[in-house]
């Protein structure tokens, strides 16, 4: 399976990824050794998460919501719960 998720990092801010193992991202994102983003921004907490068939879907959905505004990924996020 691969995954598109939403995080919100410590500062407030937003970073969308893909990956094929959600849990060891995260853990990845929270010990520094994840994105180049997120690594003085951790604690990072999940907010979005959509899962693809395939590795292009998922590519794909995280370039759309990367172009994305802050506000549309909010609302995106909120609409999800």
């Amino acid at each position: 399976m691969n995954y598109v998720y939403i995080l919100e990092c410590r500062d407030g801010t937003l970073y969308t990824g893909w990956t094929t193992d959600i849990e060891r991202r995260l853990e990845e994102h929270n010990s520094g050794s994840g994105a180049k983003y997120t690594r003085g921004r951790h604690p990072v907490y999940l907010r979005y998460l959509e899962e693809f068939d395939s590795k292009e879907e998922a590519l794909k959905r995280e370039f759309a919501i990367k172009k994305l505004s802050k506000e549309e990924k909010i609302n995106l996020i909120e609409s999800s719960t």
